[in-house]
């Protein structure tokens, strides 16, 4: 799907304004801005624009009761094992429950499963080696919830089992209708689970552990105020797992955005220095896309152990050091993903992929760590569900990342009797199958799509028209109270027909970036794109000096101490 096919909709939501303005002393246009992001009624506006939505740990399901297992534990001198993930959202739990129970008195230790050779989440062959280290309790973070069989196992053997998730809830279809299957542990903390009163389900597996700690603190009597600390690890976690930015989640990002930028950790304040942001106010963009890579660079390409240790280096020597590497490889994986997006491209439109509803690549000699990555870039161009599967050393694996109107999960559940292994989200999943499934695995998922063509058709979604005379320095400022910015909590979008482009360059090291100026009502802005820019490039040579349509938001560019208002561009034709 090209770019100019997309469909732009204007978002319509109904509300007094006027009232709402007076009652918050904001614009009017900011309140409608508010409505428009489906903000209702006084008090969510209150929450909305200053915080406060934060909900009590015990409301979540076996949290109690985990509390309890891990209080008689600790008290007991028991091993307790956590076991966590790889990517960003499981480094940052296991640092958190490791941090909090030690801090609880508790003995811990910790092990991360190896991409390539244990696979996602834990499994029989971490539970044998936690068994014969003694261990006697196990805890999962940010994994588990799929894990029955390994549970089972460890059950098997004696060993407590306690689990704290946030993906789905796998689940059977048979003639009674869907039922949750759920791992025999001693707990299972997941707010997903159907009879969960937690009010918000949206958490990653971070902030889970994090709530988890705030209980046991209760419990040892350890002051509520220590476990603040977590506040920066629960918001990187939350922006580096592309979790929503709505309700709890958007005050967790708020608040840990805050701490982050005075943070008292020796590792990310050295990622931060090093990554060249140390006299920046941090924003959603540096977490997702400067330093959380370079934390999930090194799950991807070497161990994810040397991100956890950056957490819980003591020194700045150390933390140095290690911020250095992550840097490199994260260097490193941004060239391997280039490559492997062009190769994709490459496959899609030579095979003539673009004639399926669902984008099935499989590239055996890619890293297996960056499909996921190049999935999400193929899915952002095309706009259509993107499976990439790699070879493995013992099967194909592959991930997914999705549109909104296609479940991934609920998908791979209708096929998983070709799966070796699957589990994630309704807008990302992975899993693994025989090579010899490969073929049925793309045709049954095509099969089995029932999207239309208006479906698969891109829909972007702005805020009001905006002619270039209502643009200034307040818009822009009065625009940051709705920050922070990110999925479910898009910035400000606004339209604009009749637009005169003056000039228009690629600029960058790999010519990434489309500068231009632009021309309305006797107004001009510099604007920048970094979406697809040659080919934007290539279209406005095309029109010849023709008037175009903007999709934009304004914003500041500040340049050796000077900050001028510019145009970024979401969407042009």
């Amino acid at each position: 799907m090209k770019k100019e096919d997309s469909v732009w909709l204007e978002r319509r939501k109904s509300g007094d304004f006027g009232e709402i303005a007076k009652r918050f002393s904001i614009t009017p246009m900011l309140a409608r801005m508010i409505v428009n992001r489906e903000v209702c009624g006084e008090e969510e506006t209150e929450a909305f624009l200053h915080g406060g939505r934060l909900y009590d740990p015990h409301l979540m399901k076996d949290l109690d009761k985990a509390v309890s297992i891990l209080t008689e534990k600790i008290r007991g001198g028991k091993k307790i094992r956590i076991i966590g993930d790889y990517d960003i959202d499981g480094v940052s739990a296991t640092y958190i429950l490791l941090q909090g129970i030690r801090r609880a008195g508790g003995t811990a230790d910790m092990a991360i499963p190896d991409r390539e050779k244990d696979g996602y989440g834990i499994n029989v062959h971490l539970i044998d080696q936690a068994a014969e280290a003694g261990t006697d309790t196990i805890l999962t973070c940010d994994n588990g919830i799929s894990a029955v069989d390994a549970i089972r196992h460890g059950k098997d053997l004696g060993l407590t089992m306690i689990v704290t998730d946030h993906h789905d809830i796998p689940y059977i279809e048979d003639a009674e209708g869907r039922r949750e299957v759920i791992p025999p542990a001693d707990a299972v903390v997941n707010p997903k689970q159907k009879d969960c009163p937690y009010p918000y389900k949206g958490l990653c597996g971070a902030v889970v552990a994090w709530k988890l700690i705030q209980a046991l603190y209760e419990a040892m009597g350890i002051p509520a105020e220590e476990a603040e600390v977590f506040y920066e690890n629960a918001a990187f976690a939350t922006i580096g797992d592309v979790m929503d930015l709505t309700g709890e989640n958007r005050d967790i990002v708020r608040t840990g955005l805050q701490a982050l930028r005075k943070t008292q950790n020796p590792g990310l304040r050295a990622l931060i220095l090093q990554s060249g942001l140390g006299d920046r106010a941090l924003t959603v963009y540096h977490v997702g896309f400067v330093l959380g890579p370079c934390i999930n660079a090194s799950g991807r390409l070497d161990t994810a152990r040397r991100s956890l240790e950056l957490f819980l280096a003591k020194g700045e020597g150390e933390a140095a050091g290690i911020a250095t590497e992550l840097i490199a490889l994260n260097e490193s994986r941004k060239e391997l993903t280039r490559r492997g997006v062009q190769d994709a491209e490459e496959m899609v439109e030579k095979e003539g992929l673009l004639s399926k509803r669902v984008l099935c690549v499989y590239l055996p000699d890619c890293h297996e760590s960056l499909a996921g990555i190049i999935a999400g870039r193929l899915r952002e161009r095309y706009h259509r569900p993107t499976f990439v599967m790699t070879k493995g050393e013992d099967c194909v694996k592959g991930s997914g990342r999705s549109i909104e109107e296609y479940s991934m999960y609920e998908e791979l559940t209708k096929v998983s009797d070709l799966l070796l292994k699957f589990g994630g989200h309704p807008m990302a999943a992975g899993f693994s199958l025989e090579e010899k499934n490969v073929t049925a695995f793309v045709e049954k998922l095509e099969e089995g799509c029932t999207l239309t063509e208006d479906e698969l058709r891109e829909k972007i979604r702005f805020d009001m028209v905006l002619p270039f005379a209502y643009v200034s320095d307040r818009l822009v400022e009065e625009i940051s109270l709705l920050e922070p910015f990110g999925k479910g909590n898009p910035k400000p979008l606004f339209a604009l027909s009749k637009v005169r482009v003056l000039e228009k360059s690629l600029a960058g090291k790999n010519r990434n970036v489309l500068k231009l100026a632009l021309s309305e009502g006797g107004r001009t802005f510099p604007a920048i794109c970094f979406s697809q820019p040659e080919e934007r490039f290539a279209y406005l040579e095309a029109k010849d000096g023709q008037e175009i349509s903007i999709l934009y938001y304004p914003q500041f560019n500040e340049y050796r101490g000077e900050r001028t208002l510019q145009l970024a561009l979401e969407d042009l034709r």
